[in-house]
């Protein structure tokens, strides 16, 4: 594993752990060039998948921009961080398990704002409106009466 400090090819692994909910592996490494201690997780990939945009261009899926995206909407609420953890990996999850090697990016943004929608209200307000391109302060006012309305049912 190369160092992200000084770029030295070769490193220690000082501690492996599970994460808390057991979908990687932590481990504490030590560069054998500088000597610098940094943090990796192994993850188990099940498949490659391409993410189809809307304009019809392909990408590779991507974990972390899935975990920054959903994080984003959560910043700030009282969310434990490990729940967004568990949200994302069972996302992933699914869509390495569908069988399919390609997915729109529509379908991704529908899975996590139905998972959202379990998780916290306000998460998922702001997921929408960047999901579905809120434009106007009716748009923000009519999306937020249909979760209310959701919530009193």
């Amino acid at each position: 594993m190369r160092c992200p400090f000084c770029g030295h090819e070769d490193s220690q692994v000082k501690d492996s752990r599970q994460t808390e909910d057991g979908t990687a592996i932590r481990r504490r490494r030590q560069c054998e060039g500088c000597a610098a201690r940094f943090t990796t997780f192994e993850r188990i990939s099940l498949r490659d998948i391409a993410v189809v945009k809307s304009e019809g261009r392909r990408e590779p899926f991507e974990r972390d921009k899935l975990y920054r995206s959903v994080s984003i909407a959560c910043s700030k609420r009282p969310i434990d961080p490990t729940r967004i953890e568990k949200l994302v990996s069972g996302i992933q999850r699914q869509l390495e398990t569908s069988g399919e090697s390609e997915v729109e990016a529509n379908r991704i943004g529908e899975m996590v704002m139905e998972a959202l929608k379990g998780l916290d209200s306000v998460a998922y307000i702001r997921f929408a409106s960047v999901y579905r391109d809120f434009r106007e302060p009716g748009d923000f006012e009519d999306f937020a009466s249909n979760v209310k309305q959701m919530g009193e049912e």
